[in-house]
């Protein structure tokens, strides 16, 4: 009986994300409201649970505190989850302040 080969598994992201488990509201490609949990973010991407299915390249407007309104792709979907990578990264400083806040909001 073959084995399987147990390799490890690497995440090749530029920038680590942060845990922070914040509710934010957004806006789907067709204009209807949705609630998400972002389970984790970067200057650069986010993690989130969402009720409402999307497939890969729909865009999201998501509301975030300190910077507003983000426009975000769908790199991938599976199970609730969503990957969205963020048209234009947050600049360092506002996402140090943004990552206060919704820690604070924990």
């Amino acid at each position: 009986m073959a084995r399987a080969l147990a390799l490890p598994v690497t995440d090749n992201r530029a920038l680590a994300r942060d845990e922070v488990h914040y509710r934010a509201r957004a806006f789907g490609p067709d204009a209807r409201p949705v609630s998400l949990l972002i389970v984790n973010l970067s200057a650069m991407g986010l993690m989130a649970r969402a009720d409402v299915p999307y497939a890969v390249g729909e865009r999201l407007r998501i509301t975030l505190p300190v910077v507003g309104v983000v426009v975000a792709e769908l790199r991938w979907s599976l199970g609730g989850r969503i990957g969205c990578e963020l048209d234009q990264p947050i600049d360092l400083a506002d996402y140090y302040e943004l990552l206060a806040v919704m820690l604070k909001a924990r």
